[in-house]
């Protein structure tokens, strides 16, 4: 078996390899986006803000002629990445589209789909990803890097292609469809590994929610490839930013993970307002998916009625289109108003204008959703977003992400339930807060927004995908 395992490393050592250079593209494409943008603006005053080491810049647009380019710019630059992803999609690789995990499910319960394995897939499907994600639609990388991991658990083992014409004879007694499968579900575990940085995750989702077939080997090798594909990853993050190497290889820094988690001291009572979370995780989660379903007849009702092929991909590019700009119209507005707002020194955008009660509001509707997630889940933090800014952004972002699931371009939910449930799980916590007010004590300390944002992530999570231990598992591996 020393062959089975070898090649199971080599699936997780080259799904960590591409999450990092995915991770990677889109920090350089959204940098690039907004140093664009930002050429446009001028820069009013600087504050240290609550996010630590992170300094704030109020920006303004500058003088009159430099508003209407500033607005090309940011919706030009979004508009371009979302043609070219969903253009990718449509007349490149249909089989890219959407979300990728669907399509693995049947594969793997058997349901044969063509092109789902090639390297045109592949390509475009990785194309469509980072552009989509960099473009501002609320989306992340995620479904797109199940369906890129088992694409390569795929081509690793069978080492075949009909289109490049290459047969190598290697790993020949792989070439069948039962050991063609096993690596399969271990890149597309390894996949989810990657994205999250959770061996664990990733083996516990392959087994609760895509492979129907299942042994205490596979387990074993699907855990070894996806603890292969975290260590890639993590290795190769914290030596390099911005594909610039920063001379500490080998040397795991924390701050590259997604999120960070400061441990609290738990009371009985917090499992009240838990409980509540998770009711309305569920009764959101059947919300989202209900809506969803009937939003995809309605576009598969919509697009079969045209009679054109041509002139159906193009509706359905124009469709991604209008949900970007959108998506843009907060930040446009405050554009066009003249008021300041805020931008990191990562060069994203905030849409909210700045006050001087709730200046750090601004970063609800933050162009990267991963970093809002971060600052939804701040401890400490107990009065920096208010009610109004936070059921704005939860009616925005829940709409959006509901119609974005479906949509032609290559993307993932996993940020926006995230996202969606984190919002609700702040308004609960700042619920708590105006009743019993801020607490500094040991007994209080678990009366913190940042803490019910976290278990409503989770919830909303659950009620979305219907996942339980491995959500948890994943949870805790991110968070922590």
């Amino acid at each position: 078996e020393w062959d089975r395992w070898l090649l199971m490393g080599l699936i997780g050592t080259a799904v960590g390899m591409l999450g990092f250079l995915t991770h990677q593209i889109i920090d350089c494409l959204i940098k690039l986006k907004w140093d664009l943008v930002e050429n446009y603006l001028q820069v009013s005053k600087r504050k240290t803000c609550y996010m630590g080491a992170d300094v704030l810049i109020y920006l303004s647009p500058g003088q009159d002629g430099n508003i209407h380019m500033t607005w090309l710019c940011v919706l030009g630059s979004g508009l371009a990445m979302v043609v070219l992803s969903s253009g990718s999609v449509l007349f490149f690789c249909p089989a890219g589209s959407p979300l990728g995990l669907p399509e693995i499910i049947g594969y793997l319960n058997g349901t044969s789909i063509q092109h789902l394995f090639n390297i045109k897939t592949f390509l475009g499907t990785f194309v469509s990803c980072v552009l989509a994600v960099a473009s501002g639609l609320f989306c992340g990388p995620e479904g797109p890097m199940i369906h890129l991991g088992a694409l390569l658990g795929c081509g690793l083992s069978q080492l075949q292609s009909d289109t490049l014409g290459v047969h190598l004879p290697i790993f020949t007694r792989f070439w069948n469809s039962a050991d063609k499968r096993s690596f399969i579900t271990a890149g597309a575990g390894a996949g989810i590994a990657s994205v999250f940085r959770a061996p664990i995750g990733g083996l516990l989702f392959t087994l609760e929610e895509v492979s129907s077939f299942w042994d205490i080997r596979l387990a074993w090798q699907t855990f070894f490839c996806c603890l292969m594909a975290t260590f890639t990853t993590d290795l190769l993050s914290s030596s390099f930013y911005g594909f610039v190497y920063r001379g500490h290889f080998g040397f795991f820094e924390a701050e590259k993970r997604i999120i960070f988690w400061n441990l609290l001291d738990m009371n009985v009572l917090a499992f009240v307002p838990t409980i509540l979370l998770g009711l309305l995780g569920g009764l959101l989660g059947a919300l989202f998916v209900s809506l969803n379903i009937k939003i995809n007849k309605l576009r598969m009702q919509f697009f079969n009625s045209i009679p054109k092929s041509s002139l159906r991909k193009t509706s359905k590019l124009l469709e991604t289109v209008l949900i970007l700009v959108i998506s843009c119209v907060p930040l446009v507005a405050n554009l066009g108003s003249g008021k300041n707002f805020l931008v990191r020194d990562v060069g994203c955008i905030l849409s909210f204008p700045c006050s001087s009660e709730q200046g750090s509001a601004a970063a609800l509707l933050v162009e990267n959703g991963k970093q809002g997630i971060t600052y939804l889940f701040k401890r400490g933090t107990h009065e920096e977003f208010g009610y109004t800014s936070l059921c704005t952004a939860l009616a925005f972002y829940f709409i959006l992400s509901c119609w974005m699931a479906g949509s032609a371009v290559a993307s993932g939910l996993v940020i926006p339930m995230l996202y969606t449930g984190a919002l609700y799980g702040r308004i609960i916590g700042l619920t708590l807060v105006s009743i019993f007010g801020v607490q500094t004590n040991e007994y209080g300390a678990w009366i913190d927004p940042g803490l019910f944002a976290a278990i409503g992530a989770a919830s909303f999570f659950s009620g979305v995908s219907r996942l339980t231990i491995s959500l948890t598992v994943i949870m805790v591996s991110m968070l922590s």
